[in-house]
């Protein structure tokens, strides 16, 4: 039983499955049906638009115009072009298009979309070539229309520009036959246009209102821009050469060079600009003449920020002249003293000519530096540079000397350093002195039973490093370097012997507390009086340290952490 019903169930599914599949298949073609019928409707529709009662009327409309050769051949070409499309081409797409129709009632989709395509191209081109035909047709229909809107907006131009002209009448005087000549032929052409349209001469018409266009759009160029050059070349740039000239002639009388500047040579090379300006302005040609006008005028104004830094620079210049030759003396000054001071610095510091050469060096520079500065002030007097360039060499005159004053400095600092450190040599040796006389007097003050055989043998090394220190101090030429390496040595083996004699009496004295405190136990305990007993006899033969431990050691005995309380009681 239940095998019997899932085979049921299989052989339903089954069949549900194929009738799903069938029902998708028919929907995909009856949508694809749809679609290739929608394609083959619009080739119709755009067949049926590509020949329009527009076209014909405007053939029509041509007609009526013609009325000389030229338009007569026109109109024959275009009946042609019209019939071609109408009679040849038309009935190529309507065969193609009722081939479609027929591979779509026999369902042959495959040839069918590959006709769509090449007809749908075919109508495309078609629909292309009728619109070039109408356009051309619309060209000479349209033209009247069109030419006199475009006339309109240029008369309009053209009383514009005669009003603005009359308006400032004076200010074109300069211009006047030329411009005046120019009004009539723009008046001589509009006269000419209207005869053409009135004998429908279209082809000439194009020609007649692209000239007027052109001489009314140069007329407007020359209207603008005449007056600014008029006012730039006849009154601002000459009163600006004028100025310039007074500001030259006063500066170069103070003293000031301004050849660098070629001003007289670009002056005369701007008015002959000028002038070829307004040959050419008389004739209407301004190409670039404004520019050209504003170039002028920007770099005559520039030359007054060159005339300020000109005298920006001079007081620069006088300034580092003065600082200069202050700076340079004073220099000058103290590297002679130090130059005196060779020979007696070489004797008394142990100097080599190498160590010494730099004051020679820093003399050397600083009469470069004088003779570098002298030339430059001769060529001040002469006039022969600008400030500008004297002051930028004044400059470098400035910063060399800085490099010669840090160096001299540096110079006067090591060499000062030497007398410092001899200075301070003999300082430390009357502190060494001072600390082996305490050391002394400390010895002194604590009669020690026997005093450590080490403390002579370093008291004697102490006193060697302190007579050779003596030495090195007394010696010339001195040799700092030695001297400081006899320094350390001496007050390195003075503070051994401070030490080695300050510790001995620390020791000493602790061992000294420790034998008394422990006195108290000898008759109560044998072993505390046998241990003291042998502190003592170490203490006489100086063995301190060896005598504080066994004290320690025997107190110890009775009165554990002893060694703590001696230490407080000591401090």
């Amino acid at each position: 039983m239940e095998r019997t019903t899932f085979l049921l169930l299989a052989v339903a599914y089954y069949i549900l499955t194929i009738i799903i599949v069938i029902v998708m298949l028919n929907l995909m073609n009856r949508k694809e049906k749809n679609k290739l019928k929608k394609q083959i409707d619009e080739l119709e529709k755009e067949k049926n638009l590509i020949i329009s009662a527009s076209m014909l009327s405007e053939l029509n409309k041509v007609e009526a115009l013609v009325n000389n050769d030229e338009m007569k051949m026109k109109l024959e070409d275009w009946k042609k072009r019209f019939a071609n499309i109408k009679d040849v081409e038309m009935p190529k797409i309507t065969d193609t298009i009722n081939d479609i129709e027929e591979l779509f009632e026999e369902h042959n989709f495959k040839e069918l979309k590959g006709l769509i395509i090449k007809a749908d191209f075919e109508l495309n081109n078609l629909k292309t070539k009728a619109s070039f035909l109408l356009d051309e047709i619309k060209d000479v229909t349209l033209s009247e229309e069109r030419n006199r809107e475009t006339i309109t907006k240029l008369k309009a131009q053209y009383r514009e520009i005669v009003g603005t002209y009359k308006d400032y009448e004076e200010e074109y005087a300069i211009i006047k036959v030329p411009i005046e000549l120019q009004f009539e032929n723009v008046d001589k052409l509009f006269q000419t246009f209207e005869t053409a349209m009135e004998q429908n001469a279209y082809t000439e018409v194009g020609k007649i209102v692209k000239a007027i266009a052109d001489i009314i759009e140069n007329l407007k160029v020359v209207i603008e821009e005449t007056r600014p050059i008029v006012n730039l070349g006849k009154n601002l740039i000459p009163k600006k050469i004028e100025d310039i000239n007074n500001i030259v002639n006063k500066m170069t009388k103070e003293g000031y060079n301004l050849e660098y500047l070629n001003i007289e040579y670009n002056i005369e090379e701007a008015n002959k600009k000028i002038q070829d300006i307004f040959q050419r302005l008389n004739v209407l040609n301004l190409e670039d003449s404004l520019f050209e006008l504003k170039t002028m005028h920007d770099y005559f104004d520039s030359l007054y920020n060159d005339f300020d830094k000109e005298r920006i620079s001079k007081k620069i210049y006088e300034d580092y002249s003065r600082s200069v030759l202050i700076k340079a003396t004073k220099l000058e000054k103290v590297n002679n003293e130090l130059y005196k001071k060779i020979d007696d610095l070489k004797y008394s510091y142990d100097l080599t000519d190498d160590e010494v050469s730099v004051i020679s060096e820093i003399k050397q520079e600083i009469m470069n530096i004088r003779a570098s500065y002298d030339k430059i002030v001769d060529v001040a007097r002469s006039h022969m540079l600008s400030y500008s360039k004297l002051a930028r060499e004044m400059e470098i005159i400035n910063a060399n000397l800085s490099k010669t004053e840090e160096k001299l400095n540096g110079a006067l600092k090591n060499l000062g350093s030497l007398k410092e450190d001899e200075i301070r040599a003999r300082e430390q040796l009357d502190e060494i002195k001072k600390i082996l006389n305490q050391t002394k007097d400390k010895l002194r003050s604590f009669k020690l039973p026997v005093i450590p055989k080490n403390y002579y043998v370093e008291m004697g090394e102490a006193m060697d490093a302190i007579n050779e220190l003596v030495k090195a101090l007394d010696k010339r030429p001195i040799s700092i370097k030695i001297l400081n390496l006899r320094v350390d040595t001496a007050r390195d083996l003075v503070l051994k012997v401070y030490n080695t004699i300050n510790e001995t009496i620390k020791t000493a004295k602790m061992a000294e507390v420790a034998i008394i405190y422990g006195n108290r136990y000898r008759v109560t305990n044998r072993e505390v009086d046998f241990g003291l007993v042998k502190a003592e006899n170490m203490f006489f033969k100086g063995n301190f340290k060896n005598s504080l431990e066994n004290a320690i050691n025997a107190i110890n005995i009775v009165e554990p952490g002893i060694h703590k309380r001696l230490l407080e009681e000591y401090r």
